[in-house]
């Protein structure tokens, strides 16, 4: 039987070995793949191959007729009286249960042939009154799944002589309406969907039931647990959505039971050559002013994978942006097999660019994969790109989010429009409650395609273009459209997304002001590595009574801040005089720039709030800081403008004062000392901030800078 699939069943249930699992499987698509997995894994054995599919769509019009040839064609060789032939489609069925469950519940049935049921009558709505009422349950037919005695379902069949694009559904209806040959051939319906759930007209009615470490379909209309589940009609984001689940593929109990297997290892690359290693086209995308873009580009050189084994197609449509790009390729861009820059000067929309890096996979018979990577994407975790890779997944996407937020890279399901809908497990899945990898209908910002694919399903250039979506809508509803699968996984942390939201251009160092949109990627960007393990690993020293000093900046917000400044360049004169301060006059002038000056005060605030208030409260009990302040600024010190500073008292409950240059290597001399108890801190560390009390206690001076240029970021808090 070339053109029919044939599963045989093997259990100990002694009429179990007379069931005969027939499906027509024109084409192995990820359907067929998740039915014969389901098959499998309750001990159904697949046989048999396909042939082009003829009929009609099933989701349009009405169609079919080839499966009933085929089906006649491979029961004429049968003979065996007691064989039970269970008929049903493939490509959007999932088996629920065993067939010892089946058998037992079409015995039940007390017919020689049971066909599943709908509440929506279908091809031909006029046949309406000609279908036999029911006392409870489903009135009409279903022709994707039946189950009956062999020579019942030989005389069922032996009229047909249809063409393939007619309609099974209106040839086994006429049948069922037909008193005599519904007697002749003793048919049923399962009205109640014990044996047969079919989903469309149903949605309402069907849910997950998880006991027992099992995982079921429960019709809870009729409180029955159907055996068969055929997302039949426009329910295949419905099936879908339960193939996650069933049969046990993923349970509260054991998790994600199907996540490790058919797996493309890549470990055993590590001992052969690395030219074995799949090639990737990576297509990274610039659609508009982003964040750390900068850091984007360190990550990406990271990634732990063979740069001779990667190709680069970087679509960049931000002007701003250009430098940054530029300066990643004159460094690494040798590093990789080869590099395609596409320019703002080319006026390339979204759909275009993403259209042209996935031809750039699909025309290069060599490429195996083309991962696309949007610029706002956060990806830490190094391994991302192996990891996706041994998924062994047509479209496989790393979950990412917003921080903060329920955003994320996936869709769980479809509004009746196409739009993004919350499906039940959304939540859990983003937060981490349920854990596998889950076929979604929806992917954006970072995935990857096989390109086997881009040469056969999606093998239309314009995969991104459409008059009414945007560029990712309109990809995924391709891909839909071929009954491709699409998948996002959870079974790691892979990093998350940025905002891009309010990101301003107007200065030198623009992620400097993303400690509101973007805290965590500001904090890992700008706050000192060790600062996390201050209170644990005791980093904090006192070198002078009740002064205490740590880490707070990275070097390279030292050197933004200086930069910043510096590039700002409205450096104060050093006098008393100072229109910049309440009352107009300093009192212990310096050569400085306000942080209000470069619209930097709210940010500070914040940082002060987030890093130095809970210090503040840990070293100094009983104090609690609102962190309010009215002068912040840096300092310049300069042996020819203002080398030191003399002995003060601070306008401040407490302050701090944070060394944002190396002594030795940028200046000569520096420090600070307290008068009181004549003790200096005299090499202050780039990063490192100084916190004491300003006023009574702590009357302190600035040491000469006797060389170079210091910087020092101060700020006077709770005034």
């Amino acid at each position: 039987c070339r053109c029919v699939s044939v599963c045989r069943c093997v259990g100990v249930c002694p009429c179990v070995g007379k069931l005969l699992v027939v499906t027509v499987a024109t084409k192995e698509t990820d359907g067929f793949k998740r039915f014969f997995r389901s098959a499998k894994h309750l001990n159904y054995t697949v046989l048999g191959e396909g042939e082009k599919w003829k009929s009609g769509d099933y989701m349009s019009a009405p169609g079919g007729g080839q499966k009933v040839r085929l089906l006649k064609a491979a029961l004429e060789e049968m003979t065996d009286g007691d064989k039970i032939i269970l008929f049903i489609d493939s490509y959007d069925v999932v088996f629920a249960s065993g067939p010892k469950e089946l058998l037992k519940k079409f015995q039940q049935a007390r017919h020689k042939v049971v066909f599943s049921s709908e509440s929506l009558i279908w091809p031909d709505r006029h046949l309406e009154d000609k279908h036999p009422h029911v006392v409870e349950g489903n009135r009409f037919l279903g022709s994707g799944g039946f189950i009956g005695y062999l020579p019942n379902i030989k005389e069922m069949v032996s009229d047909w002589t249809g063409e393939d694009n007619d309609s099974d559904q209106l040839f086994f209806t006429k049948i069922y309406i037909d008193p005599v040959k519904r007697k002749s051939t003793n048919i049923t319906l399962d009205s109640k969907c014990r044996l047969f759930q079919n989903l469309h007209g149903a949605l309402d009615e069907v849910v997950l039931k998880f006991e027992d470490g099992r995982v079921r379909a429960r019709n809870v209309l009729y409180d029955t647990l159907p055996v068969v589940i055929h997302g039949n009609g426009p329910t295949k984001l419905q099936i879908n959505y339960l193939g996650n689940y069933i049969p046990n593929t993923w349970t509260f109990e054991m998790g994600c039971t199907v996540c490790h297997k058919d797996l493309h290892p890549l470990a055993a690359l590590e001992v052969s050559s690395r030219a074995e290693y799949p090639l990737v086209a990576i297509g990274i995308f610039i659609q508009q002013p982003t964040p750390f873009v900068g850091v984007f580009f360190e990550r990406l050189l990271k990634l732990q994978y063979p740069k001779h084994r990667l190709k680069l197609f970087i679509s960049n449509q931000e002007a701003h942006h250009e430098g940054q790009i530029s300066s990643f390729l004159k460094d690494h861009g040798s590093l990789y097999q080869e590099v395609k820059l596409v320019g703002p000067e080319e006026e390339m929309d979204p759909p275009a660019s993403r259209n042209l890096g996935v031809d750039m996979c699909r025309k290069d018979k060599h490429c195996d994969y083309f991962f696309l990577l949007d610029i706002d994407v956060v990806l830490e975790n190094e391994n991302t790109l192996q990891i996706l890779i041994q998924q062994n997944l047509p479209i496989v996407a790393p979950m990412i989010t917003r921080v903060g937020r329920l955003w994320s890279n996936f869709w769980g399901a479809l509004s009746a429009d196409g739009y993004y809908a919350r499906s039940e497990d959304y939540v859990d899945i983003v937060q981490g409650r349920r854990v596998g990898v889950w076929n979604v209908p929806y992917v954006s910002s970072v995935f990857l395609v096989k390109a086997s694919l881009l040469r056969a399903e999606l093998s239309d250039y314009e995969l991104f273009t459409s008059t009414l979506l945007d560029p990712d809508m309109a990809y995924c509803h391709n891909v839909r459209s071929k009954e491709v699968f699409m998948y996002v996984t959870n079974m790691q942390t892979f990093g998350r997304i940025l905002s891009t939201e309010n990101y301003q251009m107007s200065h030198l160092h623009n992620d400097l002001w993303q400690i509101f949109e973007n805290p965590v990627d500001w904090q890992k960007r700008y706050i000192h590595e060790n600062y996390t393990l201050i209170m644990k690993d005791k980093l904090i020293e006192t070198p002078c009574p009740d002064v205490y000093w740590f880490p707070i900046f990275s070097d390279v917000a030292c050197d933004h801040i200086v930069e910043e400044m510096e590039h700002f360049g409205r450096w104060s004169g050093g006098n008393t005089t100072d229109a910049r301060i309440q009352g107009g006059y300093e009192n212990v002038p310096t050569i400085d720039i306000h942080m209000n000056q470069i619209n930097f005060e709210k940010e500070w605030q914040k940082f002060l709030l987030e890093y130095i208030a809970p210090i503040t409260e840990k070293m100094y009990p009983g104090y609690y800081t609102k962190a309010q302040f009215e002068l912040a600024f840096v300092v310049r010190y300069k042996p020819d403008e203002q080398p030191s500073l003399r002995p003060h008292h601070d306008a401040s409950t407490f302050t701090i004062n944070v060394a944002l240059n190396q002594v030795g290597r940028d200046y000569q001399g520096g420090g600070c000392r307290f008068l009181r108890y004549d003790c200096s801190v005299d090499a202050p560390r780039k990063g490192w901030t100084l916190l004491h009390p300003g006023r009574l206690t702590h009357y302190h001076e600035g040491l000469p800078t006797t060389a170079g240029v210091r910087y020092i970021a101060v700020s006077f808090v709770d005034p």
